[in-house]
């Protein structure tokens, strides 16, 4: 787990002992109720989860936690499931524990069920209530058509009790998302309950109605849905927003279900503006930033020497080690192309040190990578960025011997002072750049 995750805390509720944690300094208390299942620690380790859980402690006192039976969190039998009455108790006891009075409630998907049904019952406990593709009943009826068919529900149950832990189908929860993306997703899914608890916790959800509660909902109330989301409807949005007096509809672009997946900014910054009535200030799109590049050497040939099925198992350990080391020095993932890596810091030193500790933690796996950096002054658009800076620092990295850190004399100069050390690799001509005196990490 990522150093820069908060520590797992425990509230207890009845004999369960409930997992949360709390990050940020906000001036209000924001209870994030998670889906289906859920691991928060694992949450710190997928960047784009991490970032959600990050934006929303940018504005607020975040507190999250695992229901009874997933993540970290104590198991309960799958015989004697919880009902919603003792959900409920468990966000009282993790708000208690937390030293919470009272706090607004951002529920996703199953989340958001008992988010509606606490807000509904502790409205004095209850600052406003924000959901996240949630549904107010699980089964078809006449009355309720946007749900699954009992048909559908029960093979959708019988496919993942008969896949978990193996090549589970995720594509309705995250269309659009590429494929190492889904197989973290899957992963996370699976570290985060037992076949039996998640297939148990299905069943249990398809006897859910709440219907009855969405009237009796006295608090500001902010309803989010995808405008294509395949798993809940963008009608049964606008009908649940239509059952909540006052509620504040909001359909977002995208058709992804999972909450971390698709445009998390956009999502929270229509969570900010209602909860603190202003959206985050723009970002420039010109900043100085350090970029940093990495990629594997004799890539090609350790793929053709371990065939396909083991080279992906590879890289998905390298992804995840490179992943956690960008969390732990603050880097940010723009794109990852094959076996390369291309992050920004806002910091150059620490892009530094990031570097070598990649290199050091892929060793492990028997690969050595080269990476190259350089600063300078980048364009962010769409999520990622542009410019000569980003064309420099790729051609640094591209002349780096396997095991080097290579840096170009802007890096070498913003970070005197640092303890670092760099080793004279001479001038050369960057193709479209020009020269550049470039020098090697010695020490760090």
């Amino acid at each position: 787990m990522p150093s820069m995750a908060p520590d797992t805390r425990y509230a207890r509720s009845g004999d369960v002992n409930i997992a949360y944690q709390v990050v940020g300094h906000g001036p209000f208390d924001l209870v994030y109720v998670p889906g289906w299942i859920s691991n928060i620690e694992l949450m710190w380790e997928e960047p784009a989860h991490a970032r959600l859980l990050r934006r929303l402690a940018a504005f607020s006192r975040l507190i999250l936690f695992d229901k009874r039976g997933t993540g970290m969190s104590d198991p309960v039998p799958v015989v004697r499931l919880p009902t919603l009455e003792q959900r409920m108790d468990d966000v009282r006891a993790v708000m208690d524990a937390a030293g919470s009075e009272r706090a607004a409630l951002f529920g996703s998907s199953e989340g958001g069920l008992m988010s509606v049904l606490f807000a509904a019952t502790y409205p004095d406990r209850t600052r406003a209530l924000v959901t996240h593709a949630i549904y107010a009943k699980r089964l078809w009826s006449p009355d309720y058509p946007w749900a699954p068919t009992p048909e559908a529900r029960a093979a959708e149950i019988e496919a993942t009790e008969r896949t978990w832990g193996g090549e589970m189908d995720i594509s309705v929860l995250a269309p659009s998302a590429d494929e190492a993306f889904k197989r973290r997703a899957v992963a996370y899914l699976r570290r985060s309950a037992s076949p039996g608890a998640a297939v148990a916790l299905l069943r249990m959800n398809s006897q859910i109605d709440v219907r009855a509660a969405l009237p009796t909902i006295s608090v500001p109330t902010l309803v989010l849905n995808r405008v294509a989301d395949r798993d809940v409807k963008v009608e049964e949005a606008r009908w649940i927003a239509s059952q909540i007096p006052g509620a504040r509809l909001v359909e977002l672009p995208g058709d992804e279900h999972l909450i971390w997946a698709g445009d998390v900014d956009g999502l929270v910054d229509e969570v900010e503006d209602f909860l603190t009535g202003s959206r985050p200030a723009p970002m420039t799109d010109r900043v100085l930033a350090t970029v940093l590049f990495t990629d594997i050497v004799g890539s090609t040939e350790r793929a053709s020497n371990l065939g396909d099925r083991r080279w992906r198992e590879l890289l998905e350990q390298h992804h995840t080690m490179v992943r956690r080391e960008l969390e732990r020095f603050r880097g940010r993932e723009v794109d990852t192309a094959g076996d390369g890596f291309l992050a920004t810091f806002d910091g150059p030193a620490r892009a530094v040190r990031c570097a070598r500790a990649i290199q050091q933690a892929v060793r492990e796996l028997g690969l050595e990578v080269r990476a190259g950096l350089h600063t300078g002054e980048v364009e962010l658009a769409d999520g990622g960025v542009a410019g000569i800076a980003v064309h420099t620092g790729a051609r640094v990295a591209a002349l780096a011997d396997g095991g080097e850190v290579l840096v170009s004399s802007t890096v070498k100069d913003l970070v005197a002072g640092s303890g670092l050390e760099f080793a004279d690799r001479g001038t050369h001509e960057l193709k479209g750049v020009g020269e550049r005196q470039l020098y090697a990490v010695s020490r760090v």
